[in-house]
């Protein structure tokens, strides 16, 4: 596989971008190699500037249910294009955005569009701490929530600890407020409560977790934690950037039939473009500035391109409820695959699969929170990520992400998937 051209985009781009890249998972560091510059998706594929085509499981980390390039998205961006790119004024589009995703989300009373998935969980955790007059929050080991300095932090010593950066340039002081408890583990939950009454504000999770890999809440879990921020009154917040429109229309809320005060979004509601939104109960939305004392702005919030794009990909989730069956029957398929290949060549390794969100953890011990998923060996997915890739199938460079499957990979692009799997397990022995 030819990557002359890659291998010199790379190089140039090391001397103006930090690493070469604009978000650290693109550089490939976990798995080695040089990055694939990519020029062009067309439905469920990829090709790169050295004219390689791969099947594509990344779908730009999530947005595109439909592939790359679907005809109904491209043409509301035409249509929006030509009326202008940007206004900093209210357009009718918001609205209609706003109404679509309250009505799509029964949990949503009131929604507000931003930028950004980490601008959404940023803002849903100041409407928090505005409404509750709290200032602690609690998030779960392994759970990603954008790049908000209160979310770069990692469990302490012990189960009662105050969390500990991750990153330098994240103070002491942001660490202090926010406690980290193990996912799917509601004592770990009980007893930061316990050391800390009355002082959370919020609890934040991904239901369905993709930045450690897929790995589900338990319902027994899930309903124990929303009775616990019933009984608390602290605000239960679903980050579901990631899992909102591609789970379910209701997302994984609706999956796991539970309500959360607040929900983030992102990704699929932007039809590819850059956008996020958070929202919930009315009591605690309107606390927001101009409506309330809590202040949040943007520039491009709301912007008309992705406003346009995103109505077109929830209008047409609305008007084709099958989407969610297709989704099912191509990753069953996909999943029933692989796990047929792993009991050829006598693997027990961990697959993960949650609608169309699926990972292959390189452990053969269950997955099911943050310690059991850095128990993957992650040299041994570096090799199976290139043994794929080599294959022309592109998926996540990283063991701790999720594959996404959507509406475009056709039958003939899940064997082909399927057949490298097998290849490529085989050349790990």
């Amino acid at each position: 596989m030819r990557t002359t051209r890659s291998e010199q985009l790379f190089e140039e781009a090391q001397k103006y971008i930090p690493g070469g890249v604009n978000s650290p998972v693109r550089a490939f560091k976990s798995v080695g190699g040089t990055p694939r510059f990519i020029s062009k998706g067309i439905g469920s594929k990829m090709i790169d500037v050295d004219g390689n085509e791969y099947i594509d499981y990344i779908g730009s980390w999530g947005p595109h249910l439909f592939g790359h390039n679907p005809g109904f998205i491209i043409e509301a961006l035409k249509t929006a294009i030509e009326n202008g790119t940007s206004f900093g004024a209210p357009t009718e589009i918001e609205v209609k955005m706003a109404k679509l995703i309250s009505e799509l989300v029964p949990s949503i009373e009131i929604v507000r569009m931003v930028n950004s998935g980490t601008e959404a969980t940023m803002s849903a955790i100041r409407a928090a701490r505005g409404y509750t007059g709290k200032e602690k929050i609690i998030k779960f080991e392994g759970c990603y929530h954008g790049h908000g300095d209160f979310f770069l932090i990692k469990a302490g010593s012990g189960a009662l600890t105050f969390g500990v950066p991750t990153s330098p340039g994240v103070t002491k002081g942001n660490a202090a407020d926010t406690l980290v408890a193990d996912f799917n583990d509601i004592n770990s939950v009980k007893n930061l409560l316990h050391e800390n009454k009355n002082q959370i504000a919020a609890i934040i999770i991904e239901p369905v977790v993709g930045n450690m890999g897929t790995v589900r809440a338990t319902d027994s879990f899930i309903k124990e934690l929303r009775a616990l921020c019933s009984q608390e009154k602290i605000v239960l917040i679903f980050d579901e950037v990631m899992t909102g429109f591609r789970l379910a229309q209701g997302g994984a809320q609706e999956i796991l039939g539970i309500k959360p005060d607040l929900s983030t979004f992102g990704k699929i509601i932007g039809g590819g473009l850059p956008v996020g939104a958070y929202g919930g109960k009315k009591e605690i939305m309107e606390i927001i500035s101009p409506s309330g004392p809590v202040y949040q702005a943007g520039t491009l919030s709301g912007n008309p391109l992705a406003m346009n794009a995103g109505f077109a990909a929830l209008t047409y989730i609305k008007n084709h409820p099958d989407v969610y069956i297709i989704l099912e029957e191509k990753s069953a398929y996909l999943e029933n695959g692989i796990r047929n290949n792993l009991k050829s060549v006598g693997k027990n390794y961990q697959l993960n699969r949650v609608g169309s969100m699926m990972t292959l953890f390189f452990t053969e011990e269950p997955v099911t929170d943050f310690n059991s998923a850095v128990k993957s060996n992650t040299k041994l997915f570096g090799k199976y990520f290139h043994g794929m890739l080599n294959r022309g199938v592109y998926l996540p460079p990283a063991q701790y992400e999720a594959l996404f499957v959507s509406t475009a990979h056709t039958k003939e692009d899940l064997d082909k998937t399927i057949n490298a799997n097998l290849d490529a397990l085989n050349s790990l022995k």
